[in-house]
């Protein structure tokens, strides 16, 4: 076996390890055996010493003597274990202290223990379009909705509507909305006073609907309770809306008024929404007709944490 030459061992060690080890390098470069036979194996590991010389081969073409090594070897399970030499192991701590260090700054955050996961319908889901019309005795304006988020366990949506032509100094008007849906957290009793309406004025409007008659005998009960509402061919909604968009700060308009709300029917096999306007100083039974805008189901999904 050839013996490394003083050049191959001056390679060794001019390398480098990161981070560096001090301690490692002087301990064979400073040893009298190295400066001697110029190996760099030795001093490396003091538990497994290396025969002070290495036989070459015989010139005289004898049989080589056997390799003796002197001392006894430890096993490699008794070693000490070695300190990493690459970049990526001696900087970065170990996985377990990765683990512990995110798992106690993830619960020093207040994160909800709820997953607000989206929960709609078929056509009643955020992202959904309607097209359709708002008509009073007099005129027609194009209207077009746009739904921007639908929770069926907490009973709420909400969204934008856009009514074109209402006046002239604001050709289209946009407000954000938000709704109740009937089920078992609204009954079909408007509770909000502020929104002006009595329990007569709920059934008159209520009863415009068609699907609503078979129901009216039971929702006159202030302890009805509209179960299964998802399952149902017609769910039931009040849409209030809030604000004017962009400027939020706006409350009236001359000529025009968002303080009332609308009285829903929507079609959940069809996806055709049926409303009517309510406000004490308005025009009394406003009909609104909207229509699903086809969108082959495709929809961005959102979920808040």
């Amino acid at each position: 076996m050839p013996t490394p030459s003083d050049s191959i061992a001056e390679a060794i060690a001019a390398r480098t390890t990161c981070p560096p080890e001090p301690d490692r390098t002087p301990t064979w470069r400073d040893t009298p055996d190295s400066a001697s036979n110029g190996d760099p194996l030795e001093g490396l590991s003091p538990e497994i010493p290396i025969a002070p010389s290495v036989p070459s081969r015989s010139d005289t073409g004898g049989t080589p003597e056997p390799l003796k090594v002197e001392g006894k070897v430890t096993s490699v399970e008794e070693d000490e274990p070695v300190r990493a030499t690459s970049p990526a192991e001696s900087t970065c701590p170990s996985n377990q202290s990765l683990e512990t260090s995110s798992g106690s700054s993830l619960l020093s955050w207040e994160f909800s223990n709820v997953r607000l996961t989206p929960n709609h319908t078929s056509f009643l889901r955020s992202g959904s379009k309607f097209v359709g019309t708002q008509q009073s005795d007099r005129q027609v304006y194009n209207v077009d909705v746009e739904i921007k988020h639908v929770d069926m366990a907490e009973s709420y949506l909400c969204g934008y509507l856009r009514i074109q032509g209402l006046t002239e100094d604001h050709p289209t008007l946009t407000t954000f909305f938000e709704g109740e849906i009937i089920g078992t957290k609204h009954t079909f009793q408007t509770r909000n006073e502020a929104w002006g309406a009595s329990e007569k004025t709920d059934l008159h409007h209520w009863s415009r609907f068609p699907a609503w008659r078979p129901l009216a005998k039971q929702a006159k009960r202030a302890d009805f309770t509209y179960r299964n509402f998802t399952q149902r061919e017609h769910i039931f909604m009040r849409w209030k809306e809030s604000f004017l968009v962009p400027d939020h700060r706006v409350r009236t308009i001359s000529g025009a008024s968002f303080e009332g709300f609308y009285y829903i029917c929507f079609n959940q096999i069809e996806g055709t929404v049926s409303g009517v306007y309510f406000h004490a100083k308005s025009e009394r039974f406003q009909q609104l007709e909207l229509k699903h805008v086809e969108d082959r189901g495709c929809a961005p999904a959102v979920e808040f944490r």
